[in-house]
C-alpha cells in the first residue's frame, strides 16, 4: 500500500496526489515528533474504524483525540459483542422502525440488543465512577475505557479502552450531543450529581497544545471536533495573550465538504490561518477531498509502514501538570493582567 501511494498516487494528480501528500505529511509529523491530535466526525466507529484508531494509538502515532460523542458511544458496542450489521441503504425505514432497528446509512443497529444494552453498560459504569467533583470529558472517557478492561469480553476492539491503556486523552466538544451525554441524565435527575464541566476541556486542550514543541492534526471530516482543536491557538494568543504559539504546525483534513458553502467542515487551511489557527496558510497543510472511509485507512497504513513507532506521551497522566503551567503563565502575563485587572485583584 505504501508503495502504491508513493509510486502511483504521488505521481498522479487530483485527489490521488492529495492523498499521497496527506500520507507523507502525516509521516513528517511523526518524524519531527509533533504532538498529534486526531479529530473524528462522521460515523467512523459504526463502520469499524476503531481498529484503525487502535493501531495508531498502539504505535504512539496519536497523542490525543477529539471526537463526537456518537463515535465514542458506538465504540462501546463491539467490545461487548453487541451486533452492528451491514445492510441495504435502500430499505424501507418504516419497516426498520417497526422491527426495532436503527440505520446509519448502510449499517443496521438493533434497538434492544445493542442500543439499550449499551445504555445499560454506561449506567452501570456510572455507579462506580465518582462524579461529585468537577471533571472533563477526557476524565469520563478514561474511566469508561478503564472499566472496559474489567468488564468487556473484547476490550481490545474499543478505542476508549485502548486510549485508556496508553493514557491518550479523548475529548468530546459537545458532550450533551450523544447517547453518552443522554445517559448522564439518569443519575443527574435522581440524586447523583454529575459535575461534567466542559470548560475543563477548553483549558486542558489549550494546555496540551501549549506544552507541545510542534502541533499537528489529522481531521476526519469536520464539524465541532475540527474547530475545537483549531480554537486552542486563538484561546492562547487571543484570549490569554500568550505568545508561546503562533498557530498549529501541521494540518491534514479528509473531507467531502466544499469551502464555497461557508460551513466550517469545508473551511480551508488558509481560512484557518486568517484566524491564527494555523502557522502558515499553505505550508504543511493538506486537504484530501474524499470519503474518509476510503482515505483514512490508506493514510493510516502508510504511516504504519513508513513512519516509526514512538514512545507514548501518556498525556492523560500529565493533564494536571500542563494545566497548572498554563494557569501560572496566565497569572504572570502582564498584558493579560493589565487588560483585565479585576480578575487579578486580591480578595479580602
Amino acid at each position: 500500500m505504501a508503495d502504491l501511494i508513493d509510486n502511483v498516487f504521488a505521481r498522479s494528480g487530483f485527489n490521488g496526489r492529495r492523498l499521497a501528500e496527506g500520507a507523507q505529511l502525516y509521516t513528517r509529523m511523526l518524524d519531527v515528533n509533533a504532538t498529534i491530535c486526531l479529530t473524528i466526525a462522521g460515523a467512523m466507529t459504526p463502520i469499524g474504524m476503531s481498529g484503525v484508531f487502535n493501531s495508531l494509538i498502539e504505535k504512539g502515532m496519536v497523542d490525543f483525540i477529539i471526537s463526537t460523542g456518537a463515535n465514542l458511544y458506538h465504540d462501546l458496542h463491539r467490545p461487548f459483542k453487541m451486533p452492528m450489521v451491514q445492510g441495504n441503504p435502500e430499505v424501507d425505514d418504516n419497516d426498520l422502525a417497526d422491527e426495532g432497528v436503527a440505520r446509519i446509512y448502510d449499517v443496521f443497529i438493533a434497538d434492544d440488543d445493542t442500543l439499550t444494552a449499551t445504555d445499560t453498560v454506561i449506567l452501570d459504569a456510572l455507579q462506580e465512577i465518582d462524579t461529585s467533583a468537577p471533571f472533563s470529558t477526557a476524565w469520563l472517557h478514561h474511566e469508561l475505557g478503564r472499566l472496559l478492561w474489567d468488564r468487556a469480553p473484547h476490550p481490545e476492539k474499543s478505542t476508549l479502552a485502548t486510549a485508556a491503556k496508553y493514557d491518550v486523552p479523548i475529548y468530546t466538544s459537545s458532550p450533551g450531543d450523544s447517547s453518552i451525554g443522554m445517559n448522564l441524565i439518569v443519575p443527574q435527575l435522581f440524586g447523583k450529581t454529575v459535575n461534567l464541566n466542559p470548560m475543563l476541556d477548553v483549558i486542558e486542550t489549550a494546555a496540551i497544545v501549549r506544552d507541545a514543541d510542534k502541533n499537528g492534526v489529522i481531521e476526519i471530516g469536520g464539524g465541532s471536533p475540527k474547530n475545537f482543536y483549531l480554537q486552542t491557538q486563538p484561546t492562547l494568543h487571543q484570549i490569554l495573550m500568550d505568545k508561546s504559539k503562533g498557530g498549529h504546525d501541521y494540518f491534514l483534513q479528509l473531507t467531502t465538504d466544499s469551502p464555497h458553502w461557508g460551513g466550517l467542515s469545508g473551511a480551508t487551511p488558509s481560512e484557518a490561518r486568517s484566524w491564527g489557527k494555523l502557522k502558515d496558510a499553505y505550508k504543511n497543510n493538506v486537504v484530501v477531498y474524499s470519503c474518509a472511509s476510503i482515505s483514512f485507512p490508506l493514510i493510516a497504513q502508510y504511516a504504519l509502514v513508513r513512519g516509526k513507532s514512538r514512545q507514548h506521551r501518556r498525556l492523560f497522566q500529565r493533564i494536571g501538570e500542563m494545566t497548572e503551567t498554563l494557569r501560572d503563565a496566565a497569572a504572570n502575563n502582564e498584558e493579560l493582567r493589565a487588560q483585565y485587572p479585576e480578575y487579578f485583584e486580591k480578595k479580602s
